[in-house]
């Protein structure tokens, strides 16, 4: 029986051989001649495999989780459950299946099955079948009595329970495949913004990060701002402009051209920097390289909207000030601007807690 202890001391072995390896690959563009390590050549086969996962966002995304995997944040994370996770508990075989819109978007229910002390079978999308099993390899690499316990499949069979991610169609899916097993299924969710028109340009300029990182792909990005009457956005896009590399990128550059092409001809009133568009719409999901926005009038009623809309919100990015900060049913999704996609180890997708499910199995 593999205890707590050498669980959180496994992962942590993890972060820091991370560590070393982002490391080490920063290196290489300042030294270009610096010979091509395993990491990179399975950064290179990832872009092959989906365009979307660029070498800066992959390094994101390897960075963020070697950051969390230190012992001191794994601890922290796993004290509420202690009790549980210290108990002998039943093993069980857990499927997962994979989102495939982030580099390493997964890695947090892997994480979570392998803590919690069951086996791990994971399903990867199509597009993202390469990050998560190179961890999965440098993990039992570094701790060689957890081989037994990981492994991935082309089709889940035998699991016992089940933790799906996928959108409101796939859901659907899920829940009558995986129905009669515990479960948790993921839908559609995304960021918003709450603007009052007093933002600095350093918070606009971190809110353009919450919207950029990652091409907007994640359930985190921002695809929504609520903004006062008569909001000026020059500011705003001004502020942003520092991402404006983004048209470099082929695919995102298709879809701006689209979407701005498609407005035209509809006749859609809409405002564009280059490589923004921004529209007036009460829809919160939003296409690739645009941002609907709202205007607000007062803050009561802009708080009675994002509560019933909270089962569509992932997250939401506003001033430390916010009054909406102390409204108790969305205090646990609030975030300073430039932080929604560096979540913490407590930061649940659709604030299911996975590993108090996992604890209950």
């Amino acid at each position: 029986m593999i205890n707590l202890d050498q669980r959180i001391s496994a992962f942590s072995k993890l972060g820091v051989y991370l560590t070393d390896v982002v490391n080490e690959s920063e290196k290489i563009v300042k030294q270009p001649d610096t010979q091509a390590s395993d990491f990179e050549k399975v950064m290179h086969d990832a872009v092959l495999q989906n365009p979307w996962f660029t070498r800066e966002n992959c390094l994101s995304a390897f960075r963020q989780w070697a950051e969390n995997l230190s012992e001191r944040k794994l601890k922290l994370w796993l004290k509420p459950y202690e009790k549980h996770l210290g108990e002998s508990l039943s093993v069980h075989n857990v499927g997962v299946v994979n989102a495939g819109n982030l580099p390493l978007v997964g890695f947090h229910d892997f994480l979570s099955v392998i803590i919690a002390g069951h086996n791990y079978i994971g399903k990867n999308a199509s597009d993202d079948s390469i990050l998560l099993p190179y961890v999965s390899d440098l993990f039992i690499r570094l701790n060689p009595e957890f081989a037994e316990r990981i492994s991935f499949v082309n089709k889940l069979t035998r699991f016992e329970a089940v933790i799906a991610t996928g959108n409101n169609n796939s859901a659907r899916y899920f829940e009558h495949y995986f129905g009669k097993v515990p479960h948790i299924i993921r839908k559609n969710r995304n960021g918003i913004a709450v603007l009052d028109g007093t933002e600095s340009r350093e918070q606009l300029q971190a809110l353009g990060l919450d919207i950029f990182l990652y091409f907007g792909l994640g359930c985190r990005n921002i695809s929504k701002m609520y903004v006062p009457e008569n909001y000026n956005f020059s500011k705003f896009f001004e502020s942003i402009l520092t991402y404006q590399d983004v048209m470099m990128h082929n695919k995102y550059m298709n879809n701006f051209d689209y979407n701005n092409t498609v407005f035209l001809l509809k006749q859609i009133p809409f405002l564009q920097n280059g490589f923004l568009i921004i529209k007036a719409d009460q829809s919160i999901a939003s296409p690739i390289a645009v941002v609907h926005y709202e205007i607000y009038s007062n803050k009561n009623e802009l708080e009675e909207k994002l509560i019933v809309n909270k089962e569509k919100i992932q997250c939401i990015a506003l001033s430390p000030e916010d009054s909406l900060r102390s409204v108790s049913l969305l205090s646990k999704i609030c975030v300073d601007f430039g932080k929604t996609q560096f979540p913490g180890l407590n930061d649940y997708a659709d604030g299911m807690d996975t590993v108090e499910f996992l604890t209950s199995l």
